[in-house]
């Protein structure tokens, strides 16, 4: 059967502007239609694609777009968890927003029901706000932001959730996000309606201009999307909750889409103490990664590199790393070959280098982890711990633990884990976290605890982990589980440990306290019938058996105190 030649679908549309200057031999041949030998051909009922004609379908994939099609990489996945992911976006964007200006937050949140499954999420905090021309960056562009590329200890690090959010609405109700925001007192609150264009990944500004607004400076964020509402474990009820555990400092008021009211007021009256951005480490660092730094650095020589580019580098370090590689100190950044490259990264894994600085990470500290968790969950006793700074891939990160015992907590149900990372609480993927891993394999039957195998006890509990980090290591976008590196699941199961050893003394004093209590109220009982055979015994008056059993009622009081 013959070939019959067609035109390539659409060609006749690809007309070049003969009046647009510039055009390139390349761009004239993209838009030229297909003939010959190049044009896709019809065979039998197929039809079969050339390389040119495949070439011409082929273009650049927009991180939105991409995005919106695999929403539920970012936590998107479902109503229910949709409702929970946009609002835990906007809270870590106003606490991080907060925290960096110095200004003690106070966070506004609310949900209302439209009904059909549409819910309404406003968040609105006391923070700096946002100057005019960052807010269509900032709400309408994936993976735009200032935390990606510094290492220092944030809530946000991708640039994605907040955008990701307005992006969700946008997809499942076709409304556009809504900003308020204001810098100053001293100037006007600036009001925007936007949405995102998912092929150009960029904000489309639908209405703009300024309103009047009580607050002095802040931002208020309202967004529109499909959700589902549900009490539970899994629910902004419980996220919120967990939010005040691991932000002692936050005053939070929310109302529910029942229009229930809830104020989580702090307990702590400081910020955390501030962090600051520190430099890579030699040891986290890989050979592309290596390559692109000496690429694009500005210094000249590899010593001078070492010392300016990477933390705990010192001209006497740097000298070392470069001896060990047969690289002379002065050589030209520009002149390093890749496998001179290698035996410098040898060489710095060789080369003895302290652990990176630890001003990058504010973890919560133990007196004010028990104060947060005793505010909202209350037990008779309260152990947590602070773990020295450790290193994993040249990151720092710091490992917290915190127990609560007893109260209203149920004894017949397992323990309660709570995992947080960078104060944010982690309620999806507890299965895939290093926290569960670290959790059940604690030893928790030589703490007086009952514990069935590959689990964790069996008690009136909550067990509080959180990891602070200036790079945690997420196991998705959505950033719901934090990957099993070994030094991150040591680190936790020491941290447990030494909570559990606090909890083991608690308990141990307690069953003491309730087998002495047994033994008085058992001499007690029999102290009468004691004076009443010493009395007959010792043929005692009235008086005299009454001396003796005062006597040794003083005596069992003395015992017991």
């Amino acid at each position: 059967m013959a070939l019959k030649e067609i035109p390539f679908p659409g060609s006749e549309d690809l007309v070049m502007d003969e009046q647009e200057p510039g055009a390139t031999p390349e761009v004239q041949a993209s838009v030229e239609p297909l003939v010959g030998e190049d044009a896709p051909r019809i065979v039998g009922r197929r039809l079969v694609e050339t390389a040119e004609s495949m070439a011409r379908k082929q273009r650049q994939i927009s991180v939105s777009e991409f995005f919106s099609k695999n929403r539920h990489l970012l936590g998107f996945d479902n109503p229910k968890r949709a409702l929970l992911t946009a609002v835990k976006e906007a809270v870590d964007n106003s606490l991080d927003a907060c925290e960096e200006a110095g200004i003690l937050p106070e966070i506004q949140v609310e949900l209302e029901d439209l009904g059909e499954d549409r819910f309404r999420a406003m968040v609105e905090d006391n923070g700096p706000g946002i100057v005019k021309a960052q807010v269509p960056n900032i709400f309408g562009k994936l993976l735009y932001g200032s935390k990606f590329h510094r290492l220092k200890m944030s809530r946000g690090q991708q640039g994605i959730g907040i955008s990701a959010a307005g992006m969700y609405g946008l997809i499942t109700t076709g409304r556009p996000m809504e900003i308020v925001t204001r810098v100053s007192e001293k100037k006007p609150a600036y009001s925007v309606s936007l949405r995102i264009d998912t092929k150009k990944n960029k904000a489309e500004l639908l209405d703009e201009q300024e309103v009047e607004w009580t607050r002095p400076h802040g931002t208020k964020v309202t967004i529109y999307f499909e959700g589902r509402y549900q009490k539970g474990r899994q629910s902004v009820d419980e996220f919120l909750r967990q939010v005040a555990i691991s932000n002692p400092h936050l005053n939070l008021h929310y109302r529910a889409p029942d229009g229930e009211i809830t104020t989580y007021v702090r307990s702590v009256d400081e910020l955390p103490p501030p962090t600051a951005e520190i430099k890579p480490h030699p040891r986290g660092v890989e050979l592309g990664i290596l390559q692109a730094m000496l690429r694009d650095s500005a210094t000249r020589t590899i010593s001078a590199f070492l010392q300016e580019e990477f933390s705990r580098v010192s001209k006497r370090v740097a000298e070392e790393m470069c001896e060990r590689a047969e690289i002379s100190p002065k050589a030209w950044t520009t002149r390093i070959t890749r496998e001179k490259l290698e035996d410098l990264m040898k060489a710095m894994a060789a080369t003895k280098i302290h652990n990176p600085p630890t001003n990058c990470v504010a973890p919560i500290g133990e007196e004010q982890l028990v104060k947060g968790l005793s505010s909202v969950v209350q037990a008779d006793f309260y152990a947590s711990t602070t773990r020295p700074p450790s290193v994993y891939r040249g990151n720092p990160f710091i490992i917290e633990a915190a127990l609560a015992y007893g109260g209203d907590q149920p004894g017949d149900q397992q323990a309660r884990l709570l995992r947080f990372a960078n104060r944010v609480p982690l309620l999806y993927q507890q299965g895939a976290c290093a926290c569960s891993a670290a959790a059940t394999e604690v030893n928790w039957r030589s703490y007086k605890l009952t514990q069935p195998r590959s689990s964790v006890p069996v008690a009136p509990l909550t067990i509080v982990l959180h990891m602070a980090s200036v790079w945690v290591p997420f196991t998705s976008e959505s950033k719901e589980a934090i990957a099993g590196y070994q030094e991150i699941e040591d680190e936790m199961v020491k941290a447990l440990q030494e909570c559990g050893r606090k909890l083991r003394i608690y308990l141990s004093a307690q069953r003491r306290g309730v087998e002495q209590d047994k033994k008085h109220k058992y001499i007690a009982t029999y102290l009468p019938h004691i004076a009443l055979g010493l009395r007959e015994l010792l043929d005692l008056d009235d008086k005299r058996e009454r001396s003796v059993l005062d006597e040794l009622d003083r005596i069992l009081a003395g015992v017991r105190d």
